[in-house]
């Protein structure tokens, strides 16, 4: 039943917007009582947050899948910060009303996207050391530090409020930064 409400109120999202949807409003076009609802979903929000959740986790596993694809950390980097990228452009920007959740989700920093942060540098710091391990990273930086670092440089291609701002920079911007962390990191 969670999951027939999350799918009734992704598509009523994205024909009206989160924005101007109330959860009445999901519960009478599901045909459910407002309060059914609320014994699976204690807020709107947790129901844009079940949303944003399986958009990031779908989002978060093409990234994953690039990665591994990698042949060297280098690669693995340039795979991360390409795939990261093009995935949530077209994600996001494919249904509009999508962005907009995710966006309220990266300015409200909701659990889901704290979590998918979270995973995307603990991916990161994977590569990092892997590069580390193998010489083609410097060493001398602290890893936490790095891993930071490196994330801070592409979160205009990795969040979807500094995404929306960056399309007209694309792809030449997030080439460019990857090349200079690429730079920076070598030993």
């Amino acid at each position: 039943m969670r999951d027939q409400i999350v799918t009734a109120a992704h598509d009523y999202f994205a024909h009206y917007g989160y924005a101007k949807t109330t959860v009445a409003d999901l519960a009478r076009e599901i045909g459910f009582s407002k309060a059914y609802i609320y014994r699976f979903f204690e807020s709107k929000q947790a129901i844009g947050e079940a949303i944003t959740a399986d958009c990031l986790d779908r989002l978060y596993e093409q990234v994953r899948e690039a990665v591994e694809q990698g042949q060297s950390a280098t690669d693995k980097l340039r795979r991360f910060a390409k795939t990261v990228t093009t995935a949530g452009v077209e994600l996001f920007f494919a249904d509009r009303k999508l962005h907009e959740i995710a966006a309220l989700a990266s300015a409200d920093k909701w659990a889901a996207a704290e979590a998918y942060s979270d995973r995307l540098q603990a991916l990161l710091e994977e590569v990092l050391k892997e590069g580390r391990e193998n010489g083609e990273f410097e060493r001398k930086t602290p890893l936490d530090e790095t891993r930071r670092s490196i994330f801070y440089a592409l979160l205009p291609f990795i969040d979807p409020l500094f995404l929306e701002r960056s399309l007209d920079i694309l792809p030449d911007a997030q080439v460019e930064v990857t090349g200079l962390v690429l730079r920076s990191l070598a030993p």
